[in-house]
C-alpha cells in the first residue's frame, strides 16, 4: 500500500502547484457528480465516495450544428449571468473522474484520492489540443485526498486539495448557483445534536480566473428538516480584507472585505421530482454570490438573489423542468436588475423516444440603460436510454429559435451572434439546427 500511497500524494500535490498554469474554468455543465446528485431526489447534500477500491465517474457531450452555414451561434443576453442551455451550446465537453481507496483501517476509516480531468473544446470540430483551427484545453478541475468513516465523527469526512465542494445547480440554465469551490481543505457533516450538520472548509484561491491568491472561509449549516422531505441549509462565505494588491497595470489598490450569506430549501418528493428554493446576499468581494470576486470592491458594491426551481415526473412519460432567477446587482454607475425565467417539458413517445420543448425568457434592466431581451424556444426529438427526464444517455435531434430587441443587439459584443456584426447582421431573430450527444455515468 506504500507505493500507490506516495504516488497519489504526488500527484495531488503536482495538480495543486500547477494550479497557477491551469486553462480558464468551464461551464458547470461538467460536473456530473452534481448532475447525479439533481438525478436523486433523497440527495440534498453532496454525494461522499466511498468506493470499494476503484469508481470512474464521467460526462461527455458532443455536437455538431450550424447557423445559417456557420458554426453554431449561442444566444446570451449580455449582462445576464447564463443562458438556457439545452440546443443553445457552442462547445464540446467531457470529464473523467477517479476515485481511489487507498487505505482502510481496522475500525472503518477510509483515505481516498479523487482525481478528475476535464477536456473543453470548441463545437463543430475534432477534438483538438490547441493545434490550429481545433482549439481544446485540458485541466484538473479536482485533485483532493479525503478522510471519510472517521472514528466518533460519524457521516463526516476532512478533504484537503482541489474540490467542487457542495455545488448546488440548476440544469436548464447550467448554473451552480451554490459553488464554495476551490483549492483549500476543511471538514464536512459534523453532527451536531440529533439532525444539525456543520461544514467548513478554507480555500485560498476558487480557478485561474481568480487574480489573485486570497483566504476564503466557508461555513455551512445543513440538517435543518422544516417539514416532511424539507431540509433547510444556511451558509456564510467571508472574505477578509488583505493589503494591498498589484494589478494588471502595475499598480496598487488596496482590498476590501466581503461576504455572502445563503439561504435554501429543497424539498424531495414532490411532484415526483426536486424543489429548490434560495436567498442569497453579498458584499464587496462577496458580491459575486458564488466564491470570490474582485478584491477591490468596497462595500459599495452589493448583490442579491432569488432562486426558484422544480423538476417534475407527474406520469410515467411527462416529465420536466422550471426555474425563476431575479438578481439585483448594486454597482457605483452600473446597477441593473436581471430576471430570468424558463421552462423544459419533455413527454417520452416510448421508452426510447422523447419529444422536448425548452424556453427561455431574459431580461436585463441597467438603472442608466434600456431594458434587453431575449427569448429563446428549442424543439427537440430525443432517442435515450430511458423515458425519465434524468435519464441518459440521450441523442438530441433539435432546432433552436431566438428573437432579440434592438437595445440587446446595441449592448452585443462585436461578433457576438446577437450583434448587428455577427452571423444574423441586422436581424434580431435567429436560428441553430443541430444534434448533441450527453451523457454522464
Amino acid at each position: 500500500m506504500k507505493t500507490p500511497l506516495k504516488t497519489t500524494l504526488l500527484a495531488v500535490s503536482l495538480a495543486i502547484m500547477c494550479d497557477s498554469h491551469a486553462q480558464t474554468e468551464v461551464t458547470p455543465s461538467a460536473n456530473p457528480e452534481q448532475l447525479r446528485s439533481d438525478a436523486n431526489p433523497d440527495a440534498t447534500g453532496t454525494p461522499i465516495p466511498e468506493p470499494e477500491w476503484t469508481q470512474l465517474h464521467g460526462y461527455v457531450r458532443y455536437g455538431f450544428a450550424t447557423s445559417r452555414k456557420h458554426s453554431p451561434a449561442c444566444y446570451k443576453l449580455a449582462g445576464a449571468v447564463t443562458k438556457y442551455r439545452f440546443g443553445n451550446e457552442c462547445d464540446d465537453d467531457a470529464s473523467l473522474e477517479i476515485v481511489q481507496k487507498l487505505y482502510h483501517a481496522d475500525d472503518g476509516m477510509s483515505l481516498t484520492g479523487v482525481v478528475q480531468g476535464e477536456y473543453n473544446g470548441r463545437g463543430n470540430r475534432v477534438p483538438g489540443f490547441g493545434s490550429p483551427g481545433t482549439p481544446g484545453t485540458m485541466r484538473m478541475p479536482q485533485s483532493y485526498l479525503q478522510l471519510s468513516n472517521i472514528p466518533n465523527l460519524p457521516g463526516a469526512r476532512a478533504f484537503i486539495g482541489r474540490i467542487k465542494y457542495r455545488q448546488v445547480d440548476i440544469h436548464t440554465i447550467d448554473y451552480s448557483y451554490w459553488d464554495p469551490a476551490g483549492l483549500g481543505a476543511g471538514i464536512e457533516n459534523l453532527q451536531i445534536g440529533q439532525n444539525l450538520k456543520l461544514s467548513y472548509a478554507l480555500f485560498i484561491k476558487d480557478s485561474i480566473a481568480q487574480s489573485h491568491y486570497a483566504p476564503r472561509h466557508d461555513l455551512q449549516l445543513s440538517g435543518m428538516y422544516t417539514n416532511p422531505r424539507g431540509e433547510l441549509s444556511l451558509g456564510l462565505s467571508f472574505i477578509p480584507q488583505r493589503g494591498n494588491i498589484q494589478m494588471p497595470d502595475g499598480a496598487y489598490q488596496p482590498t476590501h472585505a466581503g461576504w455572502t450569506v445563503t439561504m435554501q430549501h429543497i424539498q424531495t418528493e414532490l411532484l415526483g421530482g426536486k424543489h429548490k428554493f434560495a436567498l442569497q446576499f453579498g458584499k464587496g468581494p462577496g458580491s459575486s454570490l458564488i466564491g470570490t470576486g474582485a478584491l477591490t470592491q468596497s462595500a459599495d458594491f452589493k448583490a442579491w438573489r432569488v432562486i426558484n426551481a422544480l423538476d417534475w415526473q407527474l406520469t410515467r412519460d411527462f416529465s420536466g423542468m422550471v426555474d425563476a432567477v431575479c438578481q439585483r446587482n448594486i454597482a457605483p454607475g452600473a446597477s441593473q436588475t436581471w430576471v430570468s425565467f424558463g421552462a423544459r417539458p419533455v413527454y417520452a413517445l416510448t421508452r426510447h423516444l422523447k419529444a422536448v420543448l425548452d424556453f427561455g425568457h431574459d431580461r436585463v434592466k441597467p438603472d442608466n440603460g434600456a431594458t434587453r431581451t431575449l427569448n429563446k424556444v428549442t424543439t427537440a426529438i430525443v432517442v435515450g436510454k430511458d423515458r425519465g427526464f434524468w435519464s441518459r444517455p440521450e441523442l438530441r435531434f433539435f432546432y433552436t429559435h431566438a428573437h432579440w430587441n434592438k437595445a440587446t443587439q446595441d449592448a452585443a459584443a462585436l461578433g457576438d451572434a446577437l450583434s448587428d456584426t455577427g452571423v444574423f447582421g441586422a436581424a434580431r431573430t435567429g436560428s441553430t439546427a443541430g444534434v448533441q450527444f450527453e451523457t454522464w455515468f
